[in-house]
């Protein structure tokens, strides 16, 4: 089946599942995962309208930006005007040798865990004299092969992150539990649901904290009733990927 109705379909069913939970669809925000997505089937979406993209590795998606942005340019008349359009997301786990390199490309970057990470992140936004926009990865699953920051530590991790001039704490990010079953992942969403509603009581973020990014392929209608502002669509958009995987976004 062509991308372009799969993206049809995918944004019919987050339609209908904002509206299941009472929410406007504007509010929930389609990422495309194109890790395992061909550069035709990428320009297919943005002929289409897609507009935010994802990827789990830097050197991809500062390889997908060049060729994204030639593309246009050459190609389009208005191709120019549509690049400046195109927002790629850091969805996998950032090492701090690549984390330069995917503040050049990156809108958002939705898997920051520690720190030291975010230390160095402010650091290069302070020469660079530019904010981060950044999302806190929690481990809502408890599972020890997924990244994230343990739920207990959430709250004084979000406090220490906010304290850094050139972060900007824009959400949360989590990423469920894999299971057959997607009203499983119900119990991981509800709880980063609740640590984000905890920090805003507490006052602890800004007024731009307002994303929680949880919600793929195989359970993000759950997560847009659990009120997730941010989904990542990999395999129902692109088709399955090749090999099991732990992602970010599948």
């Amino acid at each position: 089946m062509d991308v372009t109705v799969k993206l049809k379909q995918v944004q019919e069913r987050i339609r209908a599942a904002a509206v299941r939970a009472r929410r406007d669809p504007k509010d929930v925000m389609l990422i495309a995962v194109s890790k395992y997505a061909n550069m035709e089937q990428i320009l297919r979406l943005i002929t289409a309208g897609q507009r935010h993209f994802g990827e789990s590795r830097v050197q991809n998606l500062q390889a997908r930006d060049q060729e994204v942005r030639d593309w246009l340019t050459e190609t389009m008349a208005d191709g120019a005007e549509i690049a400046t359009q195109i927002k790629w997301h850091m969805i996998g786990h950032l090492q701090r040798n690549k984390a330069a390199t995917a503040m050049e490309t990156c809108e958002m970057i939705h898997s920051i865990d520690s720190l030291r990470l975010a230390e160095h992140l402010n650091d290069i936004g302070s020469r660079r004299e530019t904010a981060v926009q950044i999302l806190m990865e929690v481990n809502t699953s408890g599972e020890e092969s997924k990244n994230g920051v343990p739920i207990p530590a959430a709250i004084h991790m979000a406090e220490q992150f906010e304290t850094l001039a050139h972060l900007q704490l824009v959400g949360l990010m989590t990423m469920a539990r894999q299971t057959a079953n997607p009203e499983e992942a119900r119990n991981s969403f509800t709880t980063l649901r609740e640590i984000f509603h905890e920090l805003r009581f507490r006052k602890i973020c800004g007024t731009h904290f307002k994303h929680l990014s949880m919600g793929m392929s195989g359970d993000f209608e759950i997560a847009i009733e659990e009120g997730s502002t941010l989904v990542r669509i990999g395999s129902a958009i692109f088709g399955a990927h090749p090999e099991p995987a732990m992602e970010m976004g599948t």
